[in-house]
């Protein structure tokens, strides 16, 4: 039996490769507006955030998601993504 090729994918701030359900995904949909993408497949432009407290605080810090999203990313998506670390 042929084993399935788990997807990696890279976290804006530690630059480490993690598989997709160790990461955040926050998109920007074509409407412009901002979401933390939880099917990890939602349509729009996407990076990827390692689920640990210091990368979140990190990016908020230096604005990266908004570098690569090109869009202002609003406070509430920072909360959300903690309150989800939290869970």
């Amino acid at each position: 039996m042929k084993t399935r090729k788990i997807p990696m994918r890279s976290c804006v701030i530690t630059k480490e490769k993690l598989e997709k359900k160790d990461l955040f995904r926050i998109v920007r949909t074509p409407e412009g507006k901002v979401i933390v993408d939880e099917t990890l497949k939602a349509n729009g432009r996407g990076a990827y955030l390692k689920k640990d407290v210091d990368v979140i605080n990190k990016a908020k810090l230096n604005k990266i998601l908004e570098r690569h999203l090109e869009v202002k990313i609003p406070e509430e998506i920072y909360d959300e993504l903690l309150s989800k670390l939290n869970k």
